[in-house]
C-alpha cells in the first residue's frame, strides 16, 4: 500500500481539494469524518494527518470537537483553519471569537523561518475564510506568519512536528499553496511520492476481482466518462460476467443513443443492453417542478429499471456506478458537517428491496483523476474527453416542468452549441458547456410578427477541479453565430441569453 495522508473533514467546503492537492504531490489520501476517532485513523497507518477547515466556531454548541490522541499517533499534524484553531484550543492556546468572518485575499508575511515555508518569498498572497482567530499560540509553539489583521497567521511546533496556517493552501488564491502543502509532505512528513493512476488501476482490478469472484456485476452506464471507466476496470477484473445496462430516459443528448452503442458496445466489447424508458420517464416527470423532486424521481426510476434488468440475468449481486467525490459532497454531510448543496440520483445507497451490493470504484477520485485513469486504460482521447452529462440529464438543464417538447429543444439547442464550439476550436478551451432550457418566455419579432417564445441560456466555464469554476469568456463573434443559429433552427426559442456566474457562488448546473 501506497504512502497515506488522512484528511479529517470538519466541514469545509473545499476539504476535498486538500486531497486533491495531496494527490496531485504523488500522495494517497482519504477523507475522513470528524467523527472518526485517534484509534481508527491509527489502524489505517497513516504517515500525516491534516485537520480541515470548516464554519463552526471552537466551543460552540454542537461544533466539532478535536480528539487529541490525534498527536499521540507520532505523525506529523498540519491544521488548517478552523483545524489550527482546534489545535490552539485543544493545546493550551487562547481564541478570540468574532462576530465577523474575515474572507477574501489577504498578506502573508513570513516571521521566522520553518520547513513549511521552504522556498517562498518574505511576503505572498493568501486566501482567508474564517471568524474566530488564534491570539495566543499554545506552550511550544511560536508564530511563524502573519498578516496585517492576524498576530498569528501561523504556528508550529517543530519538535512535536505540528503545524498550523490560518488560511487556505489548498485553494488556488493562495498563491504558492501548493509548495506550502508540499513543504509539509515531503519536507516535514519525508514521504516519496508513489501514488500513481497505474498503482490505483493495479489495486482497484485486484480488489473488484477477488470481490465479485464468478458473481455477476451490471453496471449503470450513461456513456460518460466515469462510467465508462468504471465498466472497462470492471472487464478487465471480472470479463463478461459485467453486463453493462444503458438506459435511455428521454433526456439524453442528441444522437446519445447511438454513440454509446458504437463506442461501447461495438469498439470496447463490453456485454452492453439499451433500454428504452423514456415514455415511463416524461410520464413520472409530468407537472414536476422542483429540481430535488426532478432528481428523486430520476433516481429511482432508474434504480427500478436495473433491478427489473438484474433479474433477467442469473446471479447478479453487485450494481456498479460511476460516484465521484464531488457528488458525494454535493449530496451528503457524512463525511462532515458539510452543507448539502443538491442531491446526486446515484448517491446515497439502494433501497432495501434490492438485492444487490453497490461497487463504486471512483467514490473517492476527482473528475481529473478520472481522465487520467482512462487513459491509463487506454481509452481514446475523444472519449476520454466527452464532456461531462449529468445522470438525470437534460431534466436538471429544463427549468420548471419537463415535457417532451421542452426536451426536444434543447436538445436541438445544445447540439448547435456544441457544435458551434467544436468547429471553432473553441472546445478545446472549456471544461463544460451546454444550453438550458429557462422557464421564462419574451416577447420577439420574426418573419415580421410578434412571437413569444422560450429563453435558452448558455452556460460554458472553466476549471481545474469541478469543485470551483469560472464562466468561460467565449469571444462575441462565436457566441454570435451560435445565437443566430439557434434561433433560426430550433422552434420554440427567441432569444438567448449566457450565464457569466462562477462557482461559487453558483453551481455549474443550474439546478
Amino acid at each position: 500500500m501506497p504512502n497515506k495522508v488522512i484528511i479529517i473533514d470538519y466541514g469545509s467546503q473545499v476539504t476535498q481539494l486538500i486531497a486533491r492537492r495531496v494527490r496531485e504531490a504523488g500522495i494517497y489520501s482519504e477523507i475522513h469524518p470528524c467523527t472518526v476517532k485517534a484509534s481508527e485513523v491509527a489502524a489505517m497507518k497513516p504517515q500525516a494527518i491534516i485537520l480541515s477547515g470548516g464554519p463552526a466556531s471552537v466551543g460552540s454548541k454542537d461544533a466539532p470537537v478535536l480528539d487529541r490522541g490525534f498527536f499521540e499517533l507520532g505523525v506529523p499534524v498540519l491544521g488548517i483553519c478552523y483545524g489550527m484553531q482546534l489545535i490552539a484550543d485543544g493545546l493550551g492556546g487562547r481564541l478570540s471569537r468574532s462576530e465577523t468572518r474575515e474572507y477574501g485575499p489577504a498578506e502573508l508575511t513570513l516571521t521566522a523561518a520553518s520547513p513549511l515555508w521552504e522556498g517562498l518569498p518574505e511576503t505572498t498572497k493568501v486566501w482567508m475564510s474564517h471568524g474566530d482567530k488564534v491570539m495566543t499560540p499554545p506552550p511550544g509553539f511560536s508564530v511563524i506568519g502573519r498578516t496585517p489583521t492576524l498576530d498569528v497567521a501561523a504556528m508550529a511546533c517543530d519538535e512535536k512536528k505540528i503545524y498550523a496556517v490560518q488560511f487556505h493552501p489548498e485553494v488556488h488564491h493562495t498563491v504558492l499553496g501548493t509548495t506550502i502543502i508540499n513543504n509539509f509532505l515531503f519536507r516535514i512528513c519525508g514521504l516519496v511520492p508513489d501514488w500513481t493512476m497505474t498503482s490505483f488501476v493495479d489495486r482497484v482490478v485486484k480488489e473488484m476481482a477477488a470481490k465479485v469472484g464468478d458473481r455477476q456485476v451490471i453496471c449503470a452506464l450513461s456513456g460518460g466518462i466515469d462510467s465508462t471507466v468504471v465498466a472497462v476496470l470492471l472487464h478487465r477484473a471480472i470479463g463478461k460476467n459485467l453486463h453493462c445496462i444503458f438506459v435511455d430516459n428521454g433526456l439524453l443528448r442528441k444522437n446519445e443513443v447511438e454513440e454509446v452503442r458504437h463506442l461501447l458496445g461495438d469498439n470496447l466489447d463490453l456485454n452492453l443492453t439499451v433500454v428504452d424508458a423514456s415514455e415511463r420517464f416524461l410520464s413520472r416527470l409530468k407537472g414536476v417542478d422542483d429540481p430535488e423532486k426532478k432528481r428523486k424521481i430520476i433516481g429511482h426510476t432508474f434504480i427500478e429499471i436495473f433491478d427489473e434488468e438484474s433479474k433477467k440475468i442469473p446471479h447478479v449481486d453487485f450494481l456498479a456506478q460511476g460516484t465521484l467525490y464531488p457528488d458525494v459532497i454535493e449530496s451528503t454531510s457524512a463525511k462532515g458537517p458539510s452543507a448539502v448543496i443538491k442531491s446526486h440520483h446515484n448517491v446515497g445507497g439502494l433501497p432495501d428491496h434490492m438485492k444487490l451490493s453497490l461497487i463504486e470504484p471512483l467514490r473517492e477520485l476527482f473528475k481529473d483523476e478520472v481522465r487520467q485513469l482512462g487513459r491509463e486504460l487506454g481509452l481514446p482521447e475523444y472519449l476520454v474527453s466527452r464532456q461531462p452529462f449529468p445522470g438525470p440529464g437534460l431534466a436538471i438543464r429544463i427549468i420548471g416542468d419537463v415535457t417532451k417538447e421542452k426536451a426536444d429543444i434543447l436538445r436541438l439547442a445544445d447540439f448547435i452549441f456544441r457544435d458551434e464550439l467544436s468547429k471553432s476550436r473553441e472546445a478545446q478551451n472549456l471544461s463544460q458547456f451546454f444550453a438550458v432550457l429557462t422557464n421564462t418566455r419574451s416577447v420577439g419579432v420574426m418573419g415580421d410578427g410578434r412571437t413569444y417564445d422560450h429563453t435558452l441560456a448558455l452556460r460554458a466555464v472553466t476549471t481545474d477541479d469541478f469543485m470551483t469554476a469560472d464562466w468561460a469568456r467565449i469571444p462575441y463573434d462565436i457566441l454570435d453565430c451560435i445565437s443566430t443559429r439557434i434561433v433560426n433552427e430550433v422552434p420554440g426559442v427567441n432569444r438567448i441569453v449566457y450565464d457569466i456566474t462562477s462557482k461559487p457562488p453558483a453551481t455549474i448546473e443550474w439546478e
